[in-house]
């Protein structure tokens, strides 16, 4: 049966088909390669097959993933002069580029120049746009379209509800992207260029861990080769959060971003124990670093004896005062410490070989790299300049005081030194119980010592919660290449939490940076943002509070109960709707709550786990709760995930958190009195 001319719908579904079928074809192109005979060496055809698998993988065809979400309708023709009558083309905008058995393009990737319209185009601004086409879908099949007429003067602007549907879709699964419904002020940080820095400042729901995501996805396709040779990553907060979000460039073609959290960078050392909140502020401050340079280079001593090198019959003697200037040279010079000792060596076989030309031999390169390697010159350079291990030199830090206040005179001050000694000095690198907060400075002394591989981008989320220790690992990884820094000054959670985004990009080392600020919310209802926001005045005075652009002002409601079997029925409850439904409570008071599921027979998960059409219900501690969301949320005392926290703004900070996980609705249950921040 042939499909009628004047059916839309069936003339875009048949587009989708043929699409997926072009698709296919581009897949079984690659499939079918024989590259047996066009590498040099088995290296090559290592590299080769792998770039072929991946290739592979990023053509795959996920069934509930529409290859296209909206079309575009130029007036005239992209980049032709805009003559009278010159006819326009159609442009299908997807995740990924799709091209018929010709080569022509049936679907265009969302990061083409010639997509920006689908994101930018308005009734002010049509940027050439005819027409600007929405597709509602149903598990990949189109259901829906939806027309702006955007150069038609008689239409009038309206908000889409085809838009409107989409950000409130029910979650269930790990994170989506949000390449259908990137806003315009989304589309410029997306697109801003690989060369700067930029720090985005948002409010719970304004979207900016996707516009993060999705701009790694952007510079990949227009800097590929560049960040091919270079390296790209993500940072997270925790492995619940990096599990929570490893889908969403997979499903936008991008299969080589590394993940990682900042634990993971400076995994030097095993970590066994953890530190008081005192000490880990202190130890977070940048001035350990201060600390960590005068210990490192206190090891350095003058030379008091000569070097005599001997070679042959002769003898060659560097008097102590030209190794002192030597060894001066290369202080002043300020190159990292490892760096220096390997030059060395090298300094002083080179003031041999001045000796030995002005005597009449002529040695050549072969003979200084001989003279660098002579017994006498090894023992001079381990005695002058002895190698350290960045560990070891972290541990005598911190369990010798008198070494301490040596190097930390004029820099900390003696309730600080007091605060970081450990009590009972560990015996050695391996017996040590060593914190997160120690991993970080071993890290900064592994880079005094030789300097810390530079990758071409990285991502950190959730950056407010770093130490000023933290920013300057993560800015060594970035030395050479640019930063997205995503946060929000008011979910600081950690003691030492940023103050401010200058302070921190400062650490960072981009002091420069761009800092912008996303205010309009897409993730969270009006009526549970506004609840959340009445914390703002007593956590982050001066932040502007988020906007709730929905339409649907959503579910919300706090109730009075008398236990967890009222809880667990607040669960039950929400559960009847369709989507994923989150449990949060303080870290407390979850082994209590899980035993109360467990006996009413709702199964449920824990956070990162993979939600599903039968497990709908996550249970989540308070402090896991961050950059998760959920369609429906329960939110269990209020008061005690505030007392669970060492400070009253850290336990306000830590509320508003996970007073702003939800997407569709927001029970708050009670027995104990709320907060009176929320009266």
């Amino acid at each position: 049966m042939s499909t009628p001319v004047d059916d839309p719908l069936a003339r875009e579904r048949s587009h989708l088909a043929a699409s997926r079928t072009a698709l296919r074809a581009m897949r079984e192109d690659v499939e079918s390669l024989d590259i047996s005979d066009v590498t040099a060496n088995w290296v090559n055809a290592e590299v080769l097959a792998r770039q072929i698998e991946e290739r592979i993988k990023s053509l795959a065809d996920l069934s509930d993933t529409p290859l296209f979400f909206g079309r575009l309708d130029y007036l005239h023709a992209p980049g032709s002069e805009r003559a009278e009558g010159a006819e326009g083309e159609r442009f299908y905008i997807g995740r990924r580029h799709v091209h018929d058995h010709d080569g022509d393009p049936m679907v265009i990737d969302w990061r083409a120049p010639v997509s920006q319209p689908f994101y930018r185009a308005s009734k002010k601004d049509p940027m050439d746009i005819a027409l600007r086409r929405r597709f509602g879908y149903t598990r990949g099949d189109i259901t829906a379209y939806e027309d702006e007429h955007l150069s038609d003067p008689a239409e009038a602007a309206r908000t889409s509800k085809l838009l409107q549907q989409e950000i409130e879709r029910p979650r269930v699964g790990p994170m989506r992207d949000i390449v259908a419904t990137i806003q315009p002020e989304q589309d410029e940080i997306v697109r801003s260029g690989l060369s700067g820095t930029v720090c985005v400042q948002g409010g719970p729901g304004t979207g900016k861990t996707a516009v993060g995501l999705h701009r790694v996805a952007y510079l990949l396709y227009a800097h590929r080769e560049r960040l091919a040779r270079t390296g790209t990553l993500v940072i997270g907060p925790n492995r619940s959060f990096l599990h929570y979000i490893e889908q969403v460039l997979p499903a936008l073609g991008e299969l080589t971003v590394q993940q990682a959290t900042v634990a993971d960078l400076v995994a030097h050392v095993e970590i066994k124990g953890t530190d008081e909140a005192t000490a880990a502020v202190v130890k977070g401050d940048a001035r350990l670093a201060r600390v960590l340079r005068r210990a490192l280079y206190s090891y350095v001593t003058m030379p008091t004896e000569p070097v005599v090198v001997v070679r042959g019959s002769r003898r060659w003697r560097v008097p102590a005062y030209e190794l002192e200037d030597i060894v001066r040279e290369l202080l002043d010079r300020d190159i990292r410490y490892g760096a220096a000792r390997e030059a060395l060596p090298q300094r002083i076989a080179h003031a041999v070989l001045v000796q030995m030309e002005r005597s009449g031999e002529a040695p050549d390169d072969r003979v200084q790299d001989a003279v660098a390697r002579n017994s006498a010159v090894k023992a001079a350079v381990k005695a002058v300049w002895p190698a350290v291990d960045p560990a070891k030199l972290v541990l005598r830090l911190l369990s010798d005081a008198e070494f301490l206040a040596v190097h930390a005179e004029g820099i900390l001050d003696e309730d600080e030194q007091k605060a970081i000694l450990w009590a009972k000095p560990a015996r050695s690198v391996r017996s040590a119980k060593w914190s997160t907060a120690d991993a970080v400075l071993i890290d900064e002394a592994t880079d005094l010592i030789q300097r810390t591989h530079s990758l071409g981008h990285v991502v950190v989320d959730e950056a407010q919660d770093l130490s000023p220790m933290q920013y300057r690992a993560v800015g060594r990884r970035c030395t050479t290449g640019s930063a997205t820094v995503l946060g929000d000054l008011a979910q600081g959670t950690t003691p030492w939490a940023t103050r401010s985004w200058q302070e921190a990009l400062a650490h960072l080392g981009k002091p420069d940076a761009l800092v912008e600020e996303l205010t309009a919310g897409f993730r969270v209802p009006t009526d549970v943002i506004t609840y959340a926001s009445r914390l703002l005045p007593h956590i982050a005075p001066g932040l502007t509070p988020v906007a709730s652009i929905r339409e649907n002002p959503g579910h919300f409601e706090v109730r009075r109960v008398s236990g967890t079997t009222d809880v667990v029925e607040a669960c039950r409850e929400l559960l009847r709707h369709e989507g994923s439904t989150g449990l949060i409570a303080a870290d407390a008071r979850v082994p209590e709550l899980a035993g109360a599921l467990t006996e009413a027979g709702i199964p449920y998960l824990g956070p990162g786990e993979e939600t599903t059409q039968d497990t709908r219900l996550t249970l989540v501690p308070a402090s896991l709760a961050k950059g998760l969301e959920y369609d429906y949320v329960v939110l269990d005392e209020p008061r005690a995930v505030v007392d669970g926290e060492p400070d009253e703004r850290t336990g306000l900070r830590r509320l508003y958190v996970a007073l702003t996980r939800a997407v569709s609705g927001l029970t708050v249950t009670h027995t104990a009195p709320l907060p009176s921040q929320l009266a």
